[in-house]
């Protein structure tokens, strides 16, 4: 598959990668990612950061700050979604939708997409129409309201709804898989296909990293318990601008 390159955008970015972190299987997700190690340079440890930068999944979980969660006063329309930051008739949700693709769909006026394939990693679904694909904020805006968003003024709240320069942050997956997750956090949701969870738990560590967002009790613990099953898993971040 091909990897998320967004090069007109060079700010943060965000990889979380996962070497053979599959907590029931012994298949790897098949969301694009940098890998944890390189050929002819030996793997870290179970357990072990891949790099001097690099944490575990466990080792991110802890640098997580804790917080209660506060929903008062949100709505989705606090987020403005899907923008064309670079004016070039792409917006968001197309920009995802080219860069995940694992055969490129054919972009005709204004960014009007047509054919290509996608897989969808929650699930390991193969999807050859755009229109059958939703793009999953991996922390939800509601999550991140809760967590710390509510803070935010409108830009800040724009720029995580459509934060392209970081790989992990939005993934397109099938439209049933991100409905069933809704707003949930990884305490009440997982992605349905094993080989998923470990990357997922990467991707949405990270993400909070990244943005600077909390963690409560019941999300923290059952993070916790998905790393100890996923010790292999490593995340790389940079916090958002």
């Amino acid at each position: 598959m091909t990897a998320r390159r967004l090069a007109p955008i060079a700010t943060a970015l965000l990889i979380a990668s996962l070497v053979g972190c599959n907590p029931s299987a012994a298949k790897s997700d098949s969301k694009p990612a940098a890998p944890a190690s390189q050929p002819g340079k030996e793997s870290a440890a179970p357990g072990a950061p891949a790099g001097g930068n690099d944490l575990s999944l466990a080792q991110a979980i802890a640098k997580l700050p804790s917080g209660a969660e506060d929903r008062t006063g949100y709505e989705r329309d606090s987020f403005h979604l899907w923008v064309d930051a670079d004016k070039n008739g792409c917006d968001t949700r197309k920009k995802v939708l080219i860069a995940e693709a694992v055969k490129a769909p054919e972009q005709g006026a204004r960014c009007a997409l047509s054919g290509g394939e996608w897989l969808s990693y929650y699930d390991e679904v193969t999807v050859t129409a755009a229109t059958k694909l939703d793009i999953d904020h991996v922390v939800p805006l509601a999550e991140a309201w809760d967590s710390g968003a509510s803070k935010w003024d409108a830009d800040r709240r724009e720029q995580y709804a459509n934060d392209l320069t970081a790989d992990r942050s939005l993934v397109a997956v099938t439209a049933k898989t991100n409905r069933s997750k809704a707003d949930r956090d990884p305490a009440e949701w997982l992605p349905p296909a094993a080989s998923a969870q470990c990357t997922y738990g990467a991707d949405w560590v990270g993400t909070k990293l990244r943005w600077k967002l909390t963690a409560d009790g019941k999300e923290r613990v059952a993070l916790e318990k998905l790393a100890k099953a996923c010790s292999d898993t490593v995340v790389k971040y940079e916090v958002a601008p």
